[in-house]
């Protein structure tokens, strides 16, 4: 039933994460069902979009929320800003209960949704500033981002209807973090940015938590969630299926060896760790999982030429969880629960 990738964000300069801190996001058996059937007769199984999930993020992290398409990230998003009602369970988010105190939420947070919805007429800039008014709060970043994110002064005098996908996504991008939010969370957010841009993006990111602010962000980019998440939850259909840091998480996957010999090859049968051993014409490839202490052990006295130790990846723990005929199901983490 449960899942969640965590790289400790205490490991991250700058940031005020405890796992003793009051959480920022916490959810407990959170659930959502969807009747089905006509009005109002209604016929069939209600739909789960959301079954039991348990998380909590943490102070001055970033929080990566994993899944592919129609997993259940975006209804969690809004069920924590308050814009869906759950069917079960609870949540808070900074102090405020989801349920009760929905628009405190949204005042406080910085929200980016996915496949955001702009108002064409109006330039970028009108809309930056009648955006930042809902919050009822300055916007001491909005020059900054602005700049990073290379948004020209005579794009934002021009009306929104003449954006590209990439421009509507970066003004998406600057409202949620224009007034400097505690919390900002995010849904999709590098869809349609170029890797240039993404790659800002991300450093913006790095650079949010640096400060002690949160950061909560869907997506389906592993690459971009390895690079910048202290911890991270994997959903499918709705139930979390992952939980662990990503550290940890990667340190169990299994990476591929290739190595180069002259002589004899090394004996690596019942070595912890290693299996699928191939050798061929001075050739040993295999497979290594965990520590690569002892397999570098069992290659001394051999005369090794080269050695390749592909890095493991979270697309491979992902794959795994979403491998045909995988079923959810509670994994222990090796790691003691925030």
């Amino acid at each position: 039933m449960a899942v969640v990738v965590e790289r400790p964000a205490s490991g991250a300069p700058g940031t005020s994460a405890s796992p003793d801190a009051q959480p920022v996001i916490r959810t407990s058996s959170l659930g959502k069902q969807y009747p089905t059937g006509t009005w109002p007769a209604r016929r069939g199984r209600p739909v789960r979009a959301l079954e039991a999930l348990d998380i909590e993020v943490r102070r001055g992290e970033i929080f990566g929320f994993l899944g592919p398409n129609g997993a259940g990230k975006s209804t969690t998003i809004r069920i924590l800003l308050g814009f869906l009602h759950p069917t079960s369970g609870s949540a808070s988010v900074l102090g405020h209960d989801i349920v009760s105190d929905g628009l405190a939420i949204r005042r406080a947070v910085g929200y980016l949704p996915g496949g955001i919805a702009l108002y064409d007429s109006m330039t970028g800039s009108a809309l930056l500033e009648y955006l930042a008014q809902l919050y009822e709060r300055r916007s001491p970043l909005r020059a900054s981002l602005i700049d990073r994110l290379e948004l020209a002064a005579a794009d934002l005098r021009r009306p929104v209807r003449d954006y590209s996908r990439g421009m509507r996504q970066k003004i998406g991008i600057i409202q949620a973090l224009q007034h400097d939010p505690e919390l900002a969370i995010l849904d999709e957010p590098t869809e349609g940015l170029d890797p240039l841009m993404q790659h800002a993006f991300l450093r913006l990111l790095e650079e949010r938590r640096a400060s002690g602010r949160t950061v909560f962000f869907s997506s389906h980019v592993l690459s971009e969630v390895e690079q910048v998440c202290d911890r991270v939850a994997i959903i499918r259909s709705g139930v979390l299926v992952a939980s662990s840091s990503v550290d940890t998480l990667l340190a169990r996957r299994r990476r591929h060896v290739e190595l180069k010999f002259d002589g004899q090859a090394p004996a690596l049968e019942g070595v912890p760790g290693v299996s699928q051993v191939e050798v061929r014409d001075g050739l040993l490839r295999c497979d290594l999982e965990g520590d690569v202490g002892p397999f570098l052990a069992a290659l001394s006295g051999f005369t090794v030429r080269d050695l390749t130790i592909e890095p493991a990846r979270l697309e491979e723990a992902f794959l795994e969880y979403y491998a045909p005929g995988s079923q959810p199901a509670a994994v222990a983490t090796g790691e003691p629960s925030p």
